[in-house]
This record gives structure tokens, sequence and C-alpha cells, in this order.
């Protein structure tokens, strides 16, 4: 155990990894816990869990895709090959869609087809393959013999119709929810456990084996993986540790130049889902998606820092747009039980994120509108137990649109919006209890100061990568003493601690926590909740806690 509290502050050198060895024995109950309330139970899913398989290993047939499709796809791809037919890879307007559709063009450039990208244009053209799209590219491209989808396509049935009768074979790649309609596209390869680039790179590694070719992407699969919110277990988290690290060493003039622009060092979990991959979606949802497709296939260097430089600027507007949005929102929600706004002012590729802020600020699911036209579009997102997708479907109402059980896109007439408001809070009133609309608190198990050290610490960046599926490590500890606060950051609005329980001492930060400042005193007694971390400064090591949530307690 450790005896004072200047031992606590693990300052750097040979200090901090003395005692990270010996203490790491100490901390294997703790692993244990926390392995079990991530469900894993055996040894052998432990040493998955901790190393990952190389994705380069794991077959289709993971994803209950059958053998025979993907057979087909792949003949059909060498036919259009051997009669020299032209390719498109339709592909989506965001972060996902985007690198999906760069992996899957680079594999088929790389096998030797003549292959276009397209990314629709998301006020034209909206979500997924489409009909007229699909004349649209037929009539610029003659011999169009071929389409293949990414991140799309699963319940696209008249654009898959339209492609028929123009003599168009569409193989789909999808990870969307089936709809009840068949889809009759040439081949289809599905599956929901991976995101819609990881599901293009597995397929495009398939390709690759025919013709002994190298398989390139995955640095771009973890990209989509985490930007679209997949669950970092499983074969998830095998794209997400091998993509990093690819990621982290990569050549591709264009992510280099994103990096730079973004003033990113080291690449991880945090700096795709908030940094990267939000600049990626800035096009699409103002501008030009096919922007950043070039961004990430270029291969001339000051091409990618101009578009960089661009790409930075939109997200910068949209950021901006964003906080417009949400003034206007917040005064037109109600008490009912999923928020359902609509406004002119909404502007169309921003009201999916508007979305999500107001379920993070009210905790209920909400859908926002963009009206413009007798046409509405809306996008929702969710909260955890409601699949929200199955509520929109439930609403009797002729809609168009997809999604995931958290988010889904469609389009609606303008004039049915109210209607369509009733219905779906009628259809929710007895599914979203309170219990389910209270907004929890994940803790892993209750700590003493006394238990974290430098081993401990070790030991829990083992389970990085962490996000959705595998949460970063939560703790709480009882009656902690407060020696010293004060507030720090801009307007005030963080906290930065020095808590004491027994005679162990951690500096600890709390971002967000300055509203309750006037709250809290030098000597006040809290329950604390938080995940342990290293903190490095000036080159001196020591353990921070940064802290989730307080409780005074006296």
């Amino acid at each position: 155990m450790v005896s004072s509290a200047d031992e606590v502050s693990y300052t750097s050198g040979m200090k901090w990894e003395i005692l990270r060895k010996e203490k790491a024995e100490n901390s294997r109950q703790i692993i244990k816990t926390l392995l079990k309330n991530r469900g894993i139970k055996t040894e052998r899913e432990e040493k998955e869990f901790f190393h990952p398989t190389d994705p380069r290993k794991i077959k289709l047939k993971a994803f209950e895709i059958s053998d025979e499709s993907v057979k087909k796809a792949i003949a059909r791809i060498k036919r259009a090959k051997k009669n020299k037919e032209f390719v498109v890879v339709y592909g989506d307007y965001d972060a996902d869609g985007i690198t999906a559709t760069a992996i899957m063009w680079e594999a088929l450039h790389s096998f030797g087809l003549d292959v276009l990208p397209h990314i629709p244009d998301r006020f034209e053209e909206g979500y997924g393959i489409n009909a007229e799209s699909v004349n649209n590219l037929k009539l610029k491209i003659k011999n169009l013999k071929l389409i293949i989808t990414v991140d799309n396509g699963i319940v696209a049935y008249e654009g898959i119709r339209k492609a028929k009768e123009l003599g168009i074979d569409v193989i789909i790649v999808d990870h969307h929810q089936k709809g009840e309609e068949k889809n009759h596209a040439f081949s289809i390869i599905h599956s929901t456990l991976v995101c819609g680039s990881a599901l293009a790179w597995f397929f495009a590694k398939e390709l690759s084996m025919v013709q002994d070719l190298p398989t390139t992407g995955l640095e771009l699969a973890a990209i989509g993986t985490i930007a679209d919110q997949m669950p970092l277990i499983g074969p998830n988290r095998s794209v997400v540790k091998h993509g990093l690290e690819e990621l982290n060493r990569t050549k591709r003039p264009g992510l280099m130049a994103l990096f730079k622009e973004a003033r990113i060092e080291n690449v991880g979990v945090y700096e795709v889902g908030y940094i990267i991959a939000p600049r990626i979606n800035a096009m699409g949802r103002l501008k030009q998606g096919i922007e950043s497709l070039r961004l990430l296939c270029t291969k001339n260097k000051l091409k990618a820092f101009e578009i960089a430089k661009n790409i930075g600027g939109t997200n910068s507007e949209r950021q901006k747009m964003v906080e417009e949005v949400l003034i206007l929102a917040r005064k037109s929600v109600t008490s009912q039980k999923i928020i359902v706004i609509a406004g002119e002012k909404y502007h169309e590729g921003v009201i999916g994120l508007a979305a999500g802020r107001l379920v993070e600020e009210f905790y209920r699911p909400a859908i926002v509108f963009s009206t413009k036209g007798k046409v509405s579009k809306a996008s929702a997102r969710s909260i955890s137990g409601f699949n929200i997708i199955e509520a929109i479907r439930a609403v009797s109402l002729h809609l168009e649109g997809g999604g995931h059980p958290m988010a889904a896109g469609f389009s609606i007439e303008t004039g049915k919006i109210g209607k369509f408001a009733k219905e779906i809070n009628k259809f929710a009133d007895k599914l979203l209890t309170d219990e389910l609309l209270q907004k929890k608190l994940r803790i892993d198990m209750e700590l003493n100061f006394g238990e974290i050290n430098p081993g401990l610490i070790e030991q829990l960046k083992q389970f990085e990568p962490t996000g959705l599926g595998n949460p970063g490590a939560t703790f709480v500890t009882r009656g902690v003493e407060i020696i010293s606060v004060k507030s720090v950051g801009r307007e005030a609005r963080h906290l930065k601690l020095k808590l004491k329980q027994g005679e162990h001492i951690f500096d600890s930060i709390y971002f967000g926590g300055g509203e309750i400042y006037p709250e809290l005193a030098p000597g006040s007694k809290l329950d604390l909740v938080y995940s342990p971390e290293k903190n490095v400064w000036m080159g001196n090591e020591s353990i921070q806690l940064k802290i989730r949530d307080i409780e005074i307690v006296s």
C-alpha cells in the first residue's frame, strides 16, 4: 500500500517505473471486475480483448455473410474487368460513407477496373442510391454496367429497380438495417455488426486476395468505425486498435495535411471522433462531400494542404451554424417525451448535429426538421434503450428514409409534421418510461484512493481504445475531502481540485464543473465519480483524476 501523500505524486523517471511494477499485481482484482463488467468472462475472451485479432485474419463469414454472396460479387467484378465495363462506387456524404468510398475505389482501381467514385449531393440527391441519380450517371457514362454501393443501398428499392431497367447490375455493401421489402440487387454484402467503411474494407480485402494485392485503407476503416459510433468490441475493436496504429504512421498526404491543420500530433479515439471525423463530415453537410474524398485519396501534398485548409474553414462555419440552430430550437422544446421541432432557418446539413446536442441537453429522443418547401427533411437522434427508427416506421404516414436504432434520417410532407409529432409521441408514450428517460452514469466499482497507483494506470491503458461498448473505467470514491479548489478555463467553466482520502492526495480536473464552484470549499466532503489517468507535465508524470460527477455530502 502507498504509505504517504508524498508517494502519491509519483513524479517522473525511475520512481514511477518501480512503483508501477510493485503495484501491478495488487490491481489484478480491479481489472477482473472491469472485464466482467464488459462481458469478458473467459481467458480466451480476455486474450482477444487485450490483443485483438489482426483484421487481415478475419473473414467476411464472421459477419454472417454467405460465401455465395461474396463469390458472386467478386465474379461480377472480374467480369467487369474482362469486358472493360465502367464501374461506379456509390457512397455517402458522411465520414463513414466517404472513407468507405475511398477504400472501395482504391481497391477496384488497384484491381484494374475503370472506376469512378460518386458521393451524392446531400441537398440535390439526398441519402442513398436513387432512381434519378442512377439515370444521371448512365447518361454521363454510356458504358456503365456495374454500381457498387457502400454505406447505403439496402433499402434503395427504387434505385435498384432503375439500375436493372438500364442494364446496370448493383452490388450492395451496406450495414444499415434491412427494410421489409426484398432487395433485388445482383449481390448483397450486408451486416450490422460493423460500419460501412469496415464492411467495405473486409470486402476489399477478399477482392485483393484474388490477385494477391496488398490490402490498404485500414486507417480509413478505423475513422469510419469511430465516426459511426460502433461498439468497440469484437471485430470493431480489432479494426480500431490496428487501424489507429496505421493512422499514426500514415503517409497519406491528405490525412497528414488534416492533422497539421487541426494541430494533431497523436491520433486516438477522441481525436478521430471530435476533430477528424467532424472535419470530414463538414463538407458533405454544407458543401460537396466529394471534396473530403479528394483529400483522402490525393497523392499531391500541395493539393492536400489546400483541401485541408478549406475543410477546416468549413468545419468552423458548421460549428457556428449548429449553435445558431440550437438557440432557435431550445425555444421550441416542449414537455413531450420525443422532442419534435421544425423551422425554415434550420440548415439541412446540421440538423442531425442539432438533434444530437438536444438529446445531450434534455436526454430525450429528438427529431429536427428543416422545412423548405412542400417536403421537409428530418434528422433524428435517440437515447439508449429506445429504437428511434422503429418508432419512425411505426407512424402511419408515408415516410422515406433509413438509419440505425440510435439515429435516422427521413423526408416527409411539410404539412404532415404536426400529425407526425402527435403520432410518434403517442407510440413512444408507454415505451419511454421515466426510468429510461433518467440519464445514468455507468460506474464500474467503488475504489479507495489507496488502491490507485501507477500499476493500475498502466493496466487501464490496455483497455484502450475505449468508446461505445467499451467505456473508459469509471470509479466511485466516497468521503473525499477537498483540500483546494479553483475555477479555470474560459469563462471559468472548469474546476481544478486537490482531493484527499486518508493519507492519499490527488490532483483532479472537472471539465464543465465550473457552475458548482460556489458550492465547494476546502474541508467539504464529496462522493466522487472519476476516471484516473496519467498526467505528464514538463517531463513529470503524475496521476490525475478526471472527474465525471460530484455529490456534496457535508
